[in-house]
This record gives C-alpha cells, sequence and structure tokens, in this order.
C-alpha cells in the first residue's frame, strides 16, 4: 500500500526533514508531495486526493485554517496541524475545523511518523498498517506499534535495538557502516566510540534466536540484514 500525503509547510528546514523522514521509515510507501505556501498547499489539497495532509497554520498566502474548511468541504481527509502556535485557543480551534491531531513545534519525526500511522490504521480500517509492517526473511516489524516477531514469535527488544533492527530492514541487503547507524539511531550528536553499534547488534542477534543470523557482519564496512 502506498500512501499519498501532502505536506504544506513554509520552512524549507522542516519540509525536508519530514520528506525524508517518511520516505526512509515507511521504505518508499509514502508518496509525499510538498507545498510552501497556502496558496499553492489550498490549490493542491482541491486538485488532488490524498489519505493524510499535514498542515502549518502560519503560511503565506492562506492559513492552514482555511485549507482544512476547505477540505472538510470537499470530503473526510485526515488532516494534522504542525504549528508553534500552541495556546489553548489554538488547539481548540484546530479540532473545531476538523484537524484529527495537533502537533506543536518544536517536536518529535518520530512521534508525527507514528501518529500519521496511527491515523491510517483507524481510517483504513487496519489495512494500512498491516500493509506497511516491513519483512525480511523470518523477521516482521510493526511500525506503528514497534513490535518485532522472528520466527512467528514476539520479540521484546529495548529501543536502542529495535531502531538498529529498524535501520537494517529499511535497507535488506545494504551494508550500513557504523558510523551510519550511529546517525540513525544515536543520533548525530552523539559523542563516544563506534564499537557501541557492536555490542548492541550482539544483544540484538542474541534477542533475536535463530534469526539474529540474518544481521551479518561485513568485515571493515559495517552491518547487513538478509532474507536467509
Amino acid at each position: 500500500m502506498n500512501c499519498h500525503m501532502l505536506i504544506v509547510e513554509d520552512s524549507a528546514q522542516i519540509r525536508e526533514a519530514c520528506y525524508d523522514f517518511f520516505v526512509r521509515e515507511s521504505g518508499g510507501h509514502f508518496i509525499i508531495d510538498l507545498a510552501e505556501d497556502g496558496i499553492k498547499g489550498l490549490r493542491m489539497a482541491l486538485e488532488n486526493e490524498y489519505d493524510i495532509v499535514i498542515l502549518d497554520i502560519m503560511l503565506p498566502g492562506a492559513s492552514g485554517y482555511e485549507i482544512c474548511r476547505a477540505l472538510r468541504n470537499k470530503g473526510s481527509c485526515p488532516i494534522i496541524f504542525l504549528t508553534a502556535l500552541g495556546t489553548e485557543d489554538s488547539i481548540l480551534k484546530g479540532y473545531e475545523l476538523g484537524g484529527d491531531e495537533y502537533v506543536v513545534k518544536p517536536f518529535s519525526l518520530k512521534v508525527l511518523y507514528a501518529k500519521c500511522l496511527a491515523i491510517l490504521n483507524r481510517t483504513k480500517g487496519g489495512e494500512g498498517k498491516k500493509d506497511m509492517d516491513q519483512v525480511v526473511g523470518s523477521i516482521r516489524i510493526d511500525p506503528v506499534k514497534m513490535q518485532v516477531w522472528a520466527e512467528g514469535e514476539t520479540v521484546d527488544l529495548p529501543p536502542k535495538e529495535y531502531f538498529l533492527l529498524k535501520a537494517l530492514m529499511d535497507n535488506p541487503g545494504v551494508v550500513l557502516s557504523r558510523d551510519a547507524l550511529l546517525d540513525r539511531v544515536w543520533g548525530r550528536d552523539y559523542v563516544g566510540i563506534d564499537r557501541v553499534v557492536d555490542n548492541h547488534i550482539k544483544n540484538l542477534r542474541r534477542s533475536l534466536g535463530k534469526s539474529g543470523s540474518q544481521i551479518r557482519t561485513v568485515f571493515g564496512c559495517g552491518y547487513k540484514i538478509t532474507g536467509n
């Protein structure tokens, strides 16, 4: 299943960050249109059919509130407000106009992504979540609930090991260096030794049991996950 999304946001940094994160985390299942102002966003919202829309409120040309009104007159497409307006009145107005979620900046990309998946799961009657599950060999991930199965059995993973596994499963067969995994899981501001990745990979393999053999070490390069 592909999800057709519209992001209307006048900050290029936020637009690009959301685009990159959603495409990467969904394995390419999110097809995303971008609009940098309210006029373009309103036109795109009315001319296209979207599965979900993310709206800033304070936009040049037309506000997110105006776009929300137009979308609600058109249909029931889910809407998430993403804005710096965090007052009670602003939040209540967003919900009164028909917004499904209201996220105040600064925000977490992981939380915003999880909210989108949860809304899609509700609006698509569970079909969206099922189709967005990731499977490599005998390992399956539900990115909405952050659950993992190996050989059909539930596996409980600490957050760091879950996100290591997620990073590898987003790129099946591709070798990811320790530095790439550090950036993805610990963040670009991490200060420490890269061998921390090795320790968590060791624990991850142990937790996955037989399926842990799917995580291969590529000496001198990093790690990759294979289907067998």
